[in-house]
């Protein structure tokens, strides 16, 4: 039966404050929250490596998320109202968040967090290189190229496997971001379940290389608090503020954005881990943050 106004009008006022509020956010502001956490949670993770396993503190990062995700949105609902020609996505995005993870871990853990963070970003300019090949693009992929090269002559010769991890990371951040969207769109409360069953997914990848190298944080609560930290800090907290932003942004300005992340990973490195970058580092960072900042995707298909 159809609900009268007045029902509607009462459905409207029992959503909770929180939602509404979050409504009335800008998406500019999630952003910025995202790109805080974003290397936060990473940078506290570095400081975990010394007592848990690389692998194990991924694990445990994905297992906190998927644990609230699914206490907080009952992700499954909205992974079983999908028709399986849909399904897929959230299969793909979960497999690529697991994968995208454990790399990401692995090359902070021998590379510096501002390294692994410019060279995250080579991919997605690539990528709008390819899409659109205006003198715009292709100028963003040179500064891009030359700053990642300014970073891999600083460090290749002392961890080829960092950077061979850094660049795995990389690729996996373009498919994250073209699943997000996707998902994105069908509105930041679906998008959110969507995370949410996506996490779930990535949990049973993780599964087999992670968990036994989590074993020392179940038996110290202090460790297991750490690690769920991390979850919150790296998974929850700008996984959602991502798909906040991504539901009300264009993915030409989403891309602009994403400027501020390589710069983000470099004060935050020096902040909580006491990286300090060379000068030639900081070139080369500088270079691939200009990329990022002027490149543009193609016209078609932006909202």
């Amino acid at each position: 039966m159809a609900s009268t106004p007045a029902q509607a009008s009462d459905a409207a006022s029992a959503r909770p404050v929180a939602g509404r509020v979050a409504g009335r956010l800008p998406p500019h502001a999630y952003f910025l929250v995202s790109a805080v956490f974003h290397y936060l949670g990473p940078a506290f993770a570095v400081l975990l490596f010394s007592r848990i396993d690389v692998l194990g503190v991924a694990w445990l990062r994905i297992a906190s998320a998927a644990v609230v995700f699914a206490a907080w949105r009952r992700p499954w609902r909205l992974f079983q109202s999908l028709p399986w020609s849909e399904r897929w996505v959230l299969v793909a995005l979960g497999t690529v968040l697991g994968v995208m993870n454990a790399s990401f871990y692995l090359a902070i853990a021998r590379l510096p967090l501002s390294t692994v963070g410019a060279i995250e970003f080579l991919g997605p300019i690539a990528l709008a290189a390819t899409g659109a090949r205006t003198p715009r693009n292709l100028l963003a992929l040179a500064l891009a190229v030359g700053g990642v090269c300014l970073l891999t002559n600083v460090r290749l010769a002392g961890q080829p496997l960092g950077f061979a991890l850094a660049f795995a990371n990389a690729a996996l951040f373009v498919l994250y971001i073209v699943l997000a969207h996707r998902i994105a769109q069908r509105g930041s409360s679906a998008g959110v379940d969507g995370l949410g069953a996506a996490m779930l997914i990535a949990l049973v990848v993780v599964m087999p290389i992670g968990v036994a190298g989590a074993a020392p944080a179940f038996t110290s609560p202090l460790l297991l608090a750490a690690g769920v930290g991390v979850g919150f800090c790296s998974s929850v907290i700008p996984y959602v503020t991502d798909q906040l932003a991504m539901a009300r942004l264009s993915r030409a300005t989403y891309a602009l954005l994403l400027s501020l992340l390589p710069a983000t990973a470099t004060v935050i490195g020096v902040l909580v881990l006491a990286q300090l970058p060379k000068p030639e580092e900081v070139l080369g960072i500088g270079l691939v943050v200009l990329g990022v900042a002027i490149h543009r995707e193609r016209a078609l298909g932006v909202r």
